[in-house]
């Protein structure tokens, strides 16, 4: 059985997309997909043993097509998900996903669109292009890899070349992306996207940040936010009145599983499907999450436990 506010999905296809990278698509067991914008993603679950590895992944395809289409880069750190997908499933495998959601939409805007992606950081900006391309909106894509062998789409892409819309840069010929360069000849009106490995991110934020409101530049991160110098805090647990110590290399979430013996539901455990939710009543907290937005953040009265952490004093959580 799925759990709830799942969907489950049949696997139909599974392609190679490089030596690193493999694409599946999903289609529906029963019925009709839920509907999706750009940019969205979706949860997979994937049972293995007594493990469910849950991760994050973009959807590629363009919205309207009653499947799912994911691509998944085998990691070398893989905490089990990716090897998972590259390994044991296959053509007929049942999944188990949930419905898509979407914290990487394009902009409202008239001005063009800037997407900037690095390694498998390409996967959100396919489905973006396509819908891009196909409302006739002015966007350039600018996309950095290691070199081709390990790159996802590079001949999808090249289609677009002549266009001057879409730019590759193989780092093994050489080719670099210029940030200051292309940041540099931006009109107010812009908006910037970047997806890839967090010095790409800090780039783009550093280089669009001196020609851009902050509003204007929006950023897909899947997985946990480095922190430089975590530090030890405690978590009182309001309802049992329970304290426990969270040490700077775990989480609020395993730090109460372990030593409190408190469950919280928590799908992803990377700061992106929003079901840890909590309470915060006490205490600052310094978020990492990708779910909450920065008014939400702002507030101090909620936090995602499973990758967020204390900023400020001891927190008080409503558990």
């Amino acid at each position: 059985m799925a759990a709830p506010q799942t969907i489950l999905t049949t696997v139909t296809a599974v392609d190679t997309l490089s030596d690193e990278i493999k694409a599946f698509t999903l289609a529906p067991v029963d019925g009709e997909l839920p509907g999706f914008t750009s940019g969205s993603h979706v949860i997979v679950q994937m049972p293995d043993g007594e493990t469910t590895h849950a991760n994050a992944y973009s959807l590629v395809n363009l919205p309207g097509q009653n499947i799912f289409c994911i691509a998944v880069k085998r990691e070398p750190q893989s905490r089990g998900g990716s090897r998972y997908m590259h390994e044991q499933v296959q053509v007929g495998s049942t999944l188990a996903v949930s419905p898509p959601a979407n914290l990487f939409a394009l902009a409202t805007c008239d001005g063009p669109h800037i997407l900037i992606a690095g390694g498998i950081g390409i996967t959100p900006f396919m489905s973006h292009i396509a819908a891009l391309d196909q409302a006739g909106a002015a966007f350039e894509l600018h996309y950095s890899y290691r070199d081709a062998s390990v790159a996802a789409y590079v001949d999808v892409l090249r289609q677009y070349q002549g266009s001057g819309r879409v730019v590759l840069y193989d780092n093994s010929q050489g080719q670099k992306l210029d940030l200051p360069a292309l940041m540099g000849r931006l009109d107010a009106h812009s908006h910037v996207y970047a997806c890839g490995p967090q010095v790409l991110m800090d780039a783009v934020v550093a280089e669009a940040g001196k020609v851009l409101p902050a509003e204007h530049v929006h950023l897909e991160q899947f997985g946990k936010q480095a922190v430089k110098d975590a530090h030890t805090f405690t978590v009182t647990l309001a309802r049992s009145g329970k304290e426990v110590e969270v040490g700077p290399d775990e989480s609020i979430l395993h730090a109460i599983e372990r030593k409190a013996k408190v469950k919280v539901e928590c799908l992803c455990r990377e700061g992106y499907c929003g079901t840890c939710e909590t309470v915060l009543l006490g205490g600052q907290a310094l978020h990492l999450d990708q779910y909450l937005d920065d008014t939400e953040k702002a507030a101090q009265n909620k936090i995602m436990i499973c990758v967020s952490r204390a900023h400020q004093g001891p927190l008080v959580l409503d558990l």
